[in-house]
């Protein structure tokens, strides 16, 4: 068995109206493993966005308990979730959320400034991953001086500058054409297949169809946790 990079046990989250109680997740129980390409699907209104919110430690459960490569983060207070976030979790956002005043390397580097690493060492990382998403020769432009393909890029190279434990992406091809969808994507196959952890948001289904696992929900509980048919099932021992 591989190891669980991500140990969801009964989470439950409910947002409050006044005193009224909303349940959205109502008992989720999943293991995530290492190397695991994994897309979280569901109608809107199903929770897979609460549950990406927890995932990626930018929200806590109610209840429920949730272990991070090791650490309980589940009881966490902020500042130290947000350490968590800054070390485990890599981003990617349907809007790239990139800063429009820096260039491509520095939008990819300012996680490194989060951690502290000196300056000449961000760019040499930054310009590494740029590389590796396709985009070395762009890393001086502005993001108003990229094609939303190539801004989506440099989204994917930050998420991957501080080398985390785990990307997540949420609704990563939303904003854009289905031929540059297609590229994207291939660079999130390529990006699992060299060992990096992967979880897509999506509510396409050509989309989740590069992952190898589809969990589907729906009125905040798992309905469907599958192999991914298209992709050869694991062999049992």
């Amino acid at each position: 068995m591989s190891e669980s990079i991500i140990h969801l046990e009964g989470i439950h989250k409910s947002y409050y109206m006044g005193k009224q109680a909303i349940p959205v997740l109502k008992g989720i129980t999943l293991d995530i493993f290492r190397n695991d390409y994994v897309a979280l699907m569901g109608p809107s209104g199903s929770g897979k966005s609460t549950l990406m919110n927890i995932l990626g430690c930018l929200d806590s459960p109610t209840m429920g308990k949730y272990i991070l490569n090791g650490q309980d983060v589940s009881k966490m207070e902020d500042d130290d979730l947000a350490t968590v976030r800054n070390k485990e979790i890599g981003f990617v956002f349907q809007q790239f959320n990139l800063l429009p005043r820096l260039t491509a390397a520095e939008n990819v580097a300012l996680p490194l400034v989060y951690a502290g690493v000196p300056k000449k060492q961000r760019i040499e990382m930054a310009l590494e991953v740029l590389n590796r998403v396709g985009l070395a020769d762009r890393s001086h432009h502005k993001p108003n001086e990229l094609s939303g393909g190539q801004c989506q890029r440099v989204a994917i190279a930050r998420a991957l500058v501080n080398n985390p434990t785990l990307i997540l992406a949420d609704e990563p091809t939303g904003n854009l054409d289905s031929k540059t969808s297609v590229e994207i994507m291939a660079i999130f196959d390529k990006i699992q297949a060299g060992g990096n952890t992967v979880i897509l948001v999506t509510h396409e289904e050509d989309i989740a169809q590069h992952a190898h696992r589809i969990v589907r929900l729906r009125d905040g509980l798992i309905e469907t946790d599958r192999v991914n048919v298209r992709q050869p099932a694991p062999a049992m021992h």
